[in-house]
């Protein structure tokens, strides 16, 4: 539970013979079993993902956004707002829909929805595929 999804440092493995010079990365956890997958390469496909839940919801306006129209998300404070599309699951979570795969969505952390340059709220990840 003390690793995040695309962390590189600490994980405590590298030079290992018979392996290329790539670094090492937290691609997924298991907690119920107690299991850590690590993978080698920044572009491991299992770093990528198209699609998070989100829950804890705020909206600055109060109300939830249309979700026939297309936004813009972040999942990290100094990424580029990706373009996106919502599906309202109930009042508590939404789906985020990325056009494009983005590299470690990371439950526990925050996903910010924006409209052009408004920022309309956003919400707590809770799972991405």
């Amino acid at each position: 539970m003390y690793y995040t999804l695309g962390q590189r440092k600490g994980i405590g493995i590298g030079g290992k013979q018979n392996t290329s010079d790539d670094p090492w990365f937290v691609l997924d956890k298991d907690l119920k079993r107690n299991v850590l997958v690590i993978g080698q390469g920044k572009n491991h496909p299992m770093l990528y993902k198209k699609k998070l839940i989100a829950s804890q919801l705020t909206w600055v306006s109060g109300d939830m956004p249309d979700p026939a129209r297309s936004y813009h998300a972040k999942i990290r404070y100094r990424q580029t707002e990706q373009p996106c599309r919502l599906d309202i699951l109930s009042t508590e979570n939404i789906s985020v829909q990325f056009d494009e795969p983005q590299r470690s969505i990371t439950p526990g952390q925050s996903v910010v929805i924006y409209d052009n340059d408004r920022c309309l709220g956003g919400g707590v990840i809770i799972n991405a595929t």
